[in-house]
This record gives structure tokens, sequence and C-alpha cells, in this order.
């Protein structure tokens, strides 16, 4: 069903779509997203998944809103996409884990807020906080690699997942860093992925005629 957004003034008719009023945002129902969006860990139980919004481990300090639970969803192409980079990666002994993947709209709209209210803005102006993001399309995700020789540890990506800095950029990187953060691009990038220059951690996906969802994380 559809529902009011927090942190933003919505409206909406009882049948008809959710628009943010300051962004004009469509916002499809929870049925669509339901349809659409498929747990990665359902498509390829191997992916490690630490929803980072679920927990108090993130910038902002605080559980997002629609986070419930440490699962990990996309559109469903791209979680079937993210299973056969998973399945790349298992041939050499490593793996994917998720941070982030789809996300809803009232978290995006919390992140928005946590940066005003924080007098950070300049996040959101430099490229590190989106107020309308492709998380919310389930065509994001977040994501490092994983050694599976050494128990699924986290190898090492140069900085912490959500470094707003330009250590975090994909180009700024040497040695064995560089090495891994190619790895992950090269595999993302052979299942149709693309990169965002100024986090190593973020790709994206595209199908056409993508819409947003805010159904929660449960």
């Amino acid at each position: 069903m559809n529902r009011l957004i927090p942190v933003l003034v919505v409206a909406a008719s009882i049948a008809g779509p959710l628009y943010a009023q300051d962004s004009a945002q469509y916002v499809a129902p929870d049925s669509v997203a339901m349809r659409e969006l498929a747990d990665v860990r359902t498509e390829d139980s191997t992916i490690l998944v630490e929803a980072r919004y679920a927990t108090t481990n993130n910038f902002t300090g605080a559980v997002l809103p629609g986070y419930e639970t440490n699962k990990a969803y996309l559109r469903r192409e791209a979680a079937e996409a993210l299973h056969r980079v998973q399945q790349r990666l298992r041939s050499g002994g490593m793996g994917l884990k998720i941070f982030d993947g789809y996300r809803p709209v009232r978290a995006t709209q919390a992140m928005v807020e946590w940066a005003r209210r924080t007098g950070q803005m300049h996040l959101i102006q430099d490229g590190y906080i989106a107020s309308r993001s492709r998380h919310n399309l389930g065509l994001a995700v977040d994501l490092t690699l994983v050694d599976f020789s050494v128990g699924g540890r986290e190898v090492d990506m140069g900085t912490p997942f959500d470094t707003f800095s330009e250590q975090a950029h994909w180009a700024n990187a040497s040695g064995r860093t560089m090495r891994y953060r190619q790895l992950l691009r090269q595999v993302m990038e052979a299942e149709g992925f693309k990169q965002y220059d100024q986090e190593w951690w973020h790709y994206s996906y595209d199908v056409p005629d993508p819409v947003a969802f805010d159904v929660p994380v449960r």
C-alpha cells in the first residue's frame, strides 16, 4: 500500500503514486517493489552482507529509517548479475561483501536531513550524499572484496566504507590496494555494472524505466 514518507512533505492519493513535493520524485507502490526486488542472498547465499544502515555503524551514527534487518535487496536483474560476479570471484578464492543495496527513499531523505542538521551540506554538493539515489531504484550496490582463504576477511581497499574524502576516489590508490580495486572493477564491469569514481565501493546497474521504492528492508 502507499504511505506518507517521513522527512519530506509528501502528497498522495489513496490509489495513486507518491510524490515528494520538493522534488516530485515518483515512489512506486510496495506491491511493485516486492515484485521487482530480490534478496541478494537468495540469488547467491555465498555473498556476505553487512547492512551498515541497519546498524549504528554508519556515518550518521543511527539506524536509518526503513532498515529493519541485515539484508540486501537489488532489482532482480542486478541481483542476478551480482551472482555472476560472485561466481567469477569464487573461482579465485575471493568473494563479495555488501554494505548496502536497495535503499528506501525515507533513508535517503534521512541522510539529507542529517547533512542539514549537522551543517555538512557540502557532502551533498561534493557528490557523497545524493538527495535522489540509484540505491532507491534498487540499482546501486556498495560492496567490497573478501578473501575466503582467510575466512572471508575484507581485503585492504585503502579506506573504510563511506569515507568522504579524495582517498576514497577509485583512482587514488597504489600497490596491492589498487590491484584489489582493479579486480573488483574488472569483474563488476564484466557483468554490466558501472563504477562511481568518487567511491571505490559504489557500483550501479541499468534497466529500462527504473522507479524508486520505499518499502522497508525486512
